[in-house]
């Protein structure tokens, strides 16, 4: 069977103007990644990610560290069916009919670092709303159109696939969430109780034989484990 190495980004800018930035602390977590798995000897045949800087800087990143080890690592493809939903356009198009319920929302959503806690309370509701499907927004990509970009994306990498290769596919939580949905047939609800769960950087593992496809691993965490060091666990 084939493996599939779904990777989350490292930790982006939460709370910057540009969120779609590695933090220095997110660029540790990839370098963390790449030197454990160097050091594991994994060969990978292709290597993909969403057109996303955070998820392109975490691959490139954890790439060099793995040849830095010894093992040599095929060019990085791009593949936009693995881009994280737009959270903030959910946010913009959902936040105005939820403000009747709660009257701070607006200023919790624009200052999020003061209040981590609320912001994500909020924008748990927020999701919530969104995965629905009960507030379908002109403009603004839907769960289930999220869901079939995702699957599609899917669909042409086993296409692609030889029955033995491990693949590596660097994204993010939503886009993981997605394919945990397509791939156990878990609810929505709860693949997004688990997209809660997911560390940046962490390793999930697909396994395929042809268009089959099972989970093996989730959220596995043991290259910042390893490290001793807290704070390089992280969920945002």
């Amino acid at each position: 069977m084939g493996s599939i190495y779904l990777i989350r980004h490292g930790q982006a800018s939460f709370g910057a103007d540009n969120y779609d930035v590695l933090s220095p602390l997110g660029f540790r977590q990839s370098e963390a990644l790449g030197q454990h798995l160097g050091q594991l000897g994994l060969r990978l045949d292709r290597c993909l990610s969403g057109d996303l800087q955070r998820q392109r800087h975490t691959a490139q990143t954890a790439l060099q560290h793995i040849r830095h080890n010894g093992v040599q690592t095929p060019a990085l493809e791009v593949d936009k069916a693995f881009n994280e939903f737009d959270a903030d356009a959910v946010i913009r198009a959902l936040l105005p009919d939820l403000l009747a319920d709660e009257p701070t929302a607006l200023e919790v959503m624009r200052n999020p670092r003061e209040s981590r806690a609320e912001f994500q309370r909020l924008f748990e509701l927020l999701i919530g709303r969104w995965i629905s499907g009960e507030h379908a927004t002109p403009g603004v990509e839907s769960w289930d159109c999220f869901v079939e970009r995702v699957a599609d994306g899917l669909q042409r990498l086993l296409s692609q696939a030889d029955k033995s290769q491990n693949i590596a596919v660097f994204t993010s939580g939503g886009t993981i969430t997605a394919l945990l949905h397509l791939v156990t047939g878990v609810s929505t609800d709860k693949a997004f109780e688990l997209n809660w769960q997911i560390i940046n950087t962490s390793l999930s593992r697909l396994k395929f034989r042809g268009s089959e496809v099972v989970l093996a691993s989730f959220n596995s965490q043991v290259h910042l484990d390893l490290l001793k060091a807290p704070e390089l666990i992280t969920y945002r």
